[in-house]
């Protein structure tokens, strides 16, 4: 394990998320105003996920959000958090993220995940006979990489990615994306968000790493989610839709981010109380002060060189505060 970090170096993971009485239009126009404010913020990077037919998530074309937000910006790096893999031709997404990178030089991510983003009828609708199952996720990667560098007299061509490759991630949320990443030479996202147990995939990375040309060391990023206000007491208010749509999740019922209001007002009872606040820690909820002393504890537990920082609020006004108390100095 490296030595502990006390500095932070911060990027935001948006998943344009549609609030309960919101539409998917406004979620995508609020990520490209997020999206500017991080880098008037000196955030580091700007991710959209790729998720398909999950109501309370507008970010389903990473490809085409990107070049929205790369146009909209100047400096921040833009990219996927991630592409899934599996559902597309590796050749297609070279093609598409060469293009991007050749627009945006020295500017975009391409992340890549195996998870199917949604229900198993959406993902079967996204593969249709395209798309075989039976191909290994690593090799998809290793043919999606030769095309930033291809062979000579390679057969097939992605023509604007040739010489113009992305920063690739693989991420995960679990010892086997780690090992792939390790492996291959590529930095590695942890999914925390998803799976705050899992830290040990981070050390997994680690052991297996083998220096590559795309990345001659090991390097980690951590995906929190994280809620701060200007009190303790503010945040946990804040937190209460999170933690509610949550619980109704566990419980076979999917609910898009009610209000703060509509949260504190749920009939929870005690056994229901308890179960939340089992679960509470996968949050990072607070003040600045609270806030920045977790996410400290969190990289110095794992050696990550950066942390993504996701934030599920109701209003955008307290997602834009967020971003900000968390970025002060």
């Amino acid at each position: 394990m490296p030595p502990p970090k006390t500095d932070l170096r911060l990027s935001v993971l948006d998943t344009s998320p549609i609030v309960q009485g919101s539409t998917a239009r406004q979620a995508l126009h609020n990520t490209v105003e997020l999206a500017r404010f991080a880098e008037e913020l000196g955030y580091h990077r700007y991710w959209v996920p790729e998720h398909h037919s999950m109501r309370g998530v507008a970010s389903s074309a990473p490809a085409v959000l990107v070049g929205r937000i790369a146009a909209a910006t100047r400096r921040i790096r833009v990219g996927s958090g991630g592409v899934l893999l599996p559902h597309h031709a590796p050749l297609v997404v070279a093609e598409q993220f060469g293009t991007l990178e050749a627009l945006h030089p020295g500017r975009i991510d391409l992340g890549l995940g195996r998870a199917p983003g949604g229900p198993p009828h959406a993902a079967a609708a996204i593969r249709g006979s395209r798309v075989p199952d039976d191909v290994p996720f690593g090799e998809r990667l290793r043919e999606l990489l030769s095309y930033f560098d291809p062979a000579e007299g390679q057969s097939v061509t992605a023509v604007p990615a040739v010489g113009n490759a992305p920063r690739v991630w693989i991420l995960g949320s679990s010892a086997a994306s780690a090992e792939l990443a390790g492996s291959v030479g590529l930095p590695y996202a942890f999914a925390h968000h998803l799976n705050p147990e899992g830290l040990e995939a981070v050390r997994v990375y680690r052991d297996s790493f083998q220096p590559s040309p795309m990345s001659p060391a090991p390097q980690v990023m951590i995906s929190v989610s994280v809620i701060a206000a200007d009190t303790d007491e503010r945040a946990e208010w804040l937190a209460g839709p999170a933690r509610l749509k949550v619980f109704s999740r566990k419980r076979g019922n999917r609910i898009l981010l009610p209000s703060p209001d509509d949260a504190a007002a749920y009939p929870y009872t005690s056994e229901d109380r308890a179960e939340i606040a089992a679960r509470a820690h996968s949050v990072v909820v607070g003040s600045p002060a609270t806030v920045r002393g977790r996410l400290e504890s969190l990289v110095g537990e794992t050696g990550a060189d950066e942390v993504m920082v996701t934030t599920p609020v109701y209003h955008h006004a307290d997602r834009l505060l967020s971003y900000e108390l968390l970025a002060a100095p």
